[in-house]
Parts: C-alpha cells; structure tokens; sequence
C-alpha cells in the first residue's frame, strides 16, 4: 500500500540533493538503464498515469534542444528504468490542438503496462502549442484512473508555465476522489521560477509524493533512484530474519534464528517443534512428540512411545530397550541371574529383583500382570516351551507366596521365540533366560 498519512509542506522540497550529478550531463547524453534492485524492495503502486506538457511554451528550447523534446527523453528514461512489474499505466498529453480543439488527449491506456506500449506512444506526443490546460488533463485523469483498484502515482512532466491555480485545485480534487490510494509527482522541465512555484503547490495539494527537476534524474543512477522512491518501497523485514514482512509468515521470529523461505523457522526433522525449540532433534518422520519436541512415553519408562513394545508399565518398573518390564540379570557381574541354563527355579541372588517388582505390584492393588517366561536357544524348540511355561509359574508362584492375589496374575511361556539379546554369546544367553510382566489392560 502507499505510504498513509498527511505530510507537511515543509518535506515537499526540491530532491535534487538525491540527483548530485545528473545536473551537468547534456538532455542529450546517452543514457543506460541501470538495475533498481526490486528484490529489496516490494511494489507500492498498482497503476501510473504520465501527465505529459505539450504546450506553446514546451517548444522552447532548453539546453540545445526544445523542452518537449527533453520532457519525452526524460519519460522515456524513466520507461526504460522500470524494473518487471505488474502495473497499469497509461499517457495524457495536454495542449490545445490546432486541428481537433481538444485540450487533452489520452495518448497510451489505461491497460497493461508494457515499456514498447508506452515508448509508441511517448514518440506520438507532437507539439501543438497554445496555453497549458494542465487542470483538465488532471481531471481527465480522474476518469481515466475511475475504475482503478490498488495505489496509484500520478506523474506530470511540464515546465509549469502559463498556468493560473486550476491545476493546485485539481490537484485537490483529485485527492478528494481517491485519497491516500493517490500520490503525486510532478518533474519539472526547465528553470521557470513561476513553474517551479506551482508544481511545489500541485505537490503539496497532493499530500504525498514529491517534486524534482528533470536535470536532476538526467543520468541513469538518479533516474534508478527516482523509479525506487516512486514504485517501490523499502521493504521491511521486522525480526530481521531476512524475509520481507509482506512476505514473512511467521512474524516475531527470534533474532538469529535460521528460517525458510516463508519466514518461518525450520523444523528438520518435520515433527512440528522449530528446530530451535527442539529438544530432540532428528525424531522419525510421524513420530508425536511433546512440546519440546521429544517422543511422547506415555508410561514415563524411558522407551519412547514409538519404541515401547510394552505401553503402561507402571511407575518405577525397571525395562530394557524395548520398554518391557523385564525381571532377570541386572548386573551380569555380580550374579543375580534369575534362571540357570536349563532350570527354573529361581536362584537366591535373583530375590531383591523380584522383591522390586513385588514392590511395585504391591503399590499398584489394581495392576493385573502376565508373568512371560523366555528361554535361550540351548534345546529343542519344544523343551524351551515347557521350560519358559515353568519359570513364568515360578516367578508368578513367588508373588503369590508373599501375598499377591492369584487373579491379578496369569503365565505364559515364549521359548526362545522373542530374545531381548543375541543367543551367540554367554551374556545375551543370560539375558534371554528371563521373565517378563506384562500389564493387562
């Protein structure tokens, strides 16, 4: 959108400060484009109108050559300095003409903008004499730009000469009818004290834009900086992560933060947690996590959700990898194993861990259990089987022993079908002959 709000008088100055050097090169001088960086800014106006002076007092000359003919050179510049933008444009020229009677003749759309459009037109432009009727091309304007939507700069190249105060009351006008969507920026051709006098007051019946000398945006680096301060606006980047607010869909993003291309910051691991928030990066791809960005476990055993072969074990219940409560070696080195190879009674050393979980089971009346038994690979499949079944009925005996009610508890035998560790070594043989409590739900 245009810049709102109404600016007083006193900014509405002559910005050949901007232009130092454009001033001492000839109308004449060959011109070249240069670049206006677009990608640093973002487009303030939607469609633009040339008011273009072809009156008697643009015939005469002004450095070598006559002031229309520098008027057209100077928007023809402007033309070629326009970067890619999606606008509307159109050109009026003003003048009495000699063989139509018409004060104002629109020249070039309303309609797309295109740069060989508008030169076509441009180079159409003759003269044609007479006083300078700048107020009724300002209204004409006014219908031209009627159906408009968006913002809109209305540019008036002239010499300001010959002109009473109708063109400042257009101007007004103007203003009236379309308001802060409507700014003006009059260049003025030529040295006329008077014409320099009644385009600073067309500016500020404008309530926005500004004014400048032709000499000044002569050459192709003013003539850059003229195109950005009309067209374009600096575009603002509030967190400063290097996306555009009008671009940016993730405003506030904390200062160093590395973000998308949409402002927002990364998330790597596509879990919904930005990476700089995560606390667990690299979490599999449909895993839920929490708002730190960890894999929920619900049961708080240590083993994530999308881990835990067991869910809802009870608090405080010792689990291997896989998140099930497993009775059996803790510490390999000190001998508290629960099952010798082909047995299943349970050796002393194995009593404090199952005391642990009969802790738990205790502090849990309403906790119903399965007691799973699980052999290493020595033996046959079906003398594994019995064996499993027996140290489960071992164990779940144990519990009943010291005051476990008998229908909180059932048994059942895997055999070696599900080893928690490899059977290839004596270790992961220990760890497989084992008992595992399953909650029932």
């Amino acid at each position: 959108m245009m810049r709102k709000g109404h600016l007083k008088p006193l900014f509405f100055v002559m910005m050949s400060v901007l232009f130092i050097g454009c001033a001492t090169q000839q109308p004449k001088t060959p011109f070249k484009a240069q670049a206006v960086q677009a990608d640093q800014y973002r487009q303030k106006v939607d469609n633009f109108l040339v008011i273009l002076d072809a009156s008697g007092s643009m015939a005469e000359a002004y450095k070598g050559q006559a002031k229309l003919d520098y008027a057209k050179e100077i928007v023809s510049r402007m033309n070629q300095t326009i970067p890619d933008l999606k606008l509307a444009g159109a050109l009026r020229e003003f003048s009495p003409s000699l063989w139509s009677g018409e004060l104002t003749s629109l020249m070039y759309g309303l309609t797309a903008y295109t740069k060989p459009g508008l030169e076509d037109a441009l180079q159409k432009v003759k003269h044609a004499g007479g006083n300078s009727p700048l107020a009724v091309a300002m209204d004409a304007a006014g219908g031209d730009l009627k159906a408009t939507h968006g913002d809109i700069a209305l540019i008036i190249v002239s010499d300001g000469k010959d002109m009473d105060k109708a063109p400042v009351t257009a101007a007004e006008n103007l203003k009236g009818v379309f308001g802060d969507r409507l700014c003006i920026y009059p260049i003025l051709v030529g040295d006329s004290p008077s014409g320099k006098k009644l385009m600073e007051q067309v500016t500020r019946a404008g309530q926005c834009g500004f004014m400048v000398n032709a000499d000044d945006i002569a050459c192709g680096a003013a003539m850059a900086d003229f195109v950005e301060k009309v067209f374009l606006e600096k575009a603002m980047d509030s967190d400063g992560d290097g996306i555009t607010d009008d671009l940016d869909q993730c405003p506030n993003t904390p200062r160093g933060v590395q973000v998308d291309a949409h402002g927002c910051p990364l998330d790597t691991d596509g879990d919904g947690v930005y990476d700089y928030l995560d606390k667990c990066p690299n979490t599999p791809s449909g895993v839920k996590v929490d708002e730190k960005g960890c894999p929920l476990d619900t049961d708080g055993d240590g083993v994530p959700d999308y881990l835990d072969e067991c869910p809802g074990t009870p608090e405080g219940a010792k689990v291997n990898e896989k998140g099930c409560w497993v009775v059996a070696n803790v510490e390999l080195g000190k001998g508290n194993v629960l099952f010798d190879t082909a047995k299943w009674d349970i050796k002393p050393q194995g009593y404090p861990v199952l005391d642990e979980a009969l802790a738990i089971l205790k502090k849990n009346p309403t906790l119903k259990v399965q007691i799973q038994g699980h052999t290493d690979n020595v033996g046959s499949k079906g003398y594994n089987q019995k064996l499993s079944e027996r140290r489960a009925k071992a164990v779940m005996q144990y519990f009943i022993d010291k005051g476990v009610e008998p229908e909180r508890l059932s048994s059942a035998g895997y055999n070696f079908s599900r080893p928690a560790a490899s059977n290839d070594t004596p270790e992961g043989r220990a760890l497989n002959r084992r008992v595992e409590l399953m909650p029932i739900h």
